[in-house]
């Protein structure tokens, strides 16, 4: 790789990142901790390290002690992995100081897990992201060994899809008559439309969707696994997302799609499911209350955005309230055995062992049945497992119900997301 090419490319950089406008995210950084940042395509990550930089710029430190490079810059795509000790080279030669280093889509560069090893081992601090499957497979974050933490990063909150449309959140936003409305309207784009921040703004949202979706499903996911039949990958996603508040086992799913004239068997289908997980299309969430092959068969899946899942649906705003509220958990938790649902004898939306906290999603509880069943399923749910917390996430319905001295929180979605 030319040199000049390189330096060139570095010196931009330093020009054009302190310009970026960056709404702030709320990530903690520990200062002398390595970091890889993964997450779906569009998610923010290059922001996050523009964040991290303006911020070091901020504090005093240069870009003498500074190196960002992305590796989707069309001007170092033959870039080897041997190529990326020049970089250390010439920020060397420019300012003969040690840098931080800020790796942005380094995975483009085959081989990149010894070097980014080797930064660690050599005591560089480093930032890095990733966004496809050959990077976030469990298999890359081991060869890491411990040396970085990896950090997930999702599209928008809703707190931070308000910062950035401008809204800002104090304590007396919600009673405003004005400023309530004004957060309920940005919410119904929110909820229909999701939180990947470059959509957030953008009146052609559904358009900025489809691209992005299509990018995932036919770049990371069949181009990155050689699958020829994306007819069935299609069909597969869409019978996913309209049974997304349900188990779905990989023999019902394979029936289902197999029903639709599309043949595909059970394994390829495993490889499906396995490929979308890595490419953060799709999040899994177990049945706590399963054995073990139940947990991995039986699971519930959801979207990692409202946005997507809306691509599928016609009219169904009780799946997308769901999704929501998963994505939010996971979130919060991790999307790792830290949320789950629970299906035996009671069937309960969503259980978080950590915070002992029971979850019913419904978008209305308005009629006498609904409002029974929900109840009685989290006060059932609470004889036999620890719930400190009791919750019916509705669209717009709030009140307290207190049965057998236990309480159960109803809330309305919103609200509740600018709680958590």
């Amino acid at each position: 790789m030319d040199k000049e090419i390189l330096r060139s490319v570095l010196v931009d950089y330093q020009i054009e990142i302190p310009r970026h406008k960056v709404i702030p995210r709320n990530f903690r950084i520990e200062e002398f901790g390595n970091y890889v940042f993964v997450g779906i395509r569009r998610a923010g990550k290059s922001y996050l390290l523009y964040q991290r930089i303006q911020q070091l710029l901020a504090s005093g430190i240069g870009w003498d002690e500074i190196l960002y490079m992305n590796f989707e810059d069309e001007r170092i795509e033959n870039m080897s992995v041997q190529d990326l000790n020049v970089l250390l080279e010439i920020h060397m030669e420019m300012y003969g100081k040690r840098p931080i280093l800020f790796l942005d889509e380094i995975q483009n560069v085959d081989g990149w897990e010894k070097f980014a090893r080797r930064l660690a081992d050599s005591k560089y601090r480093v930032y890095i992201t990733g966004s496809n499957a050959k990077m976030l497979s469990k298999e890359i974050q081991s060869t890491l060994g411990g040396r970085y933490i990896v950090v997930d990063v999702f599209p928008y909150s809703f707190e931070e899809f308000l910062t950035a449309n401008n809204v800002k959140i104090t304590p007396t936003t919600l009673y405003g008559t004005e400023s309530r409305a004004e957060v309920l309207r940005m919410f119904n784009d929110y909820f229909s439309f999701g939180g990947f921040p470059e959509g957030s703004s953008l009146a052609s949202k559904r358009d900025y969707l489809s691209s992005v979706y299509q990018k995932i499903y036919l770049g990371d996911i069949a181009a990155r696994h050689s699958i020829d039949n994306t007819f069935a990958l299609k069909v597969m996603f869409k019978k996913i997302a309209e049974s997304v508040m349900q188990p779905l086992s990989f023999s019902r799913l394979a029936n289902i799609i197999t029903s639709t004239g599309v043949k595909v068997g059970k394994s390829t289908l495993i490889n499906y499911i396995e490929y979308s997980k890595d490419a953060w299309l799709i999040n899994q969430i177990s049945n706590f209350a399963g054995k073990l092959v139940d947990k991995e068969t039986n699971p519930k899946y959801y979207f990692t955005d409202n946005g997507i899942l809306n691509l599928f649906l016609i009219n169904n705003n009780a799946a997308l309230l769901e999704n929501l509220v998963a994505i939010s958990l996971l979130r919060k938790y991790g999307r790792e055995d830290a949320v789950f649902f629970y299906n035996d004898g009671v069937e309960v939306d969503f259980y978080v062992p950590e915070a002992a906290m029971a979850i019913q999603v419904s978008y209305t509880i308005s009629d006498k049945e609904t409002f029974e069943r929900e109840v009685k399923a989290l006060i059932k749910l609470s004889n036999f497992i620890e719930c400190k917390r009791m919750v019916i996430i509705t669209r717009d319905e709030e009140q307290a119900i207190t049965n057998d001295e236990k309480i159960i929180e109803v809330i309305p979605v919103w609200k509740w997301l600018l709680a958590e």
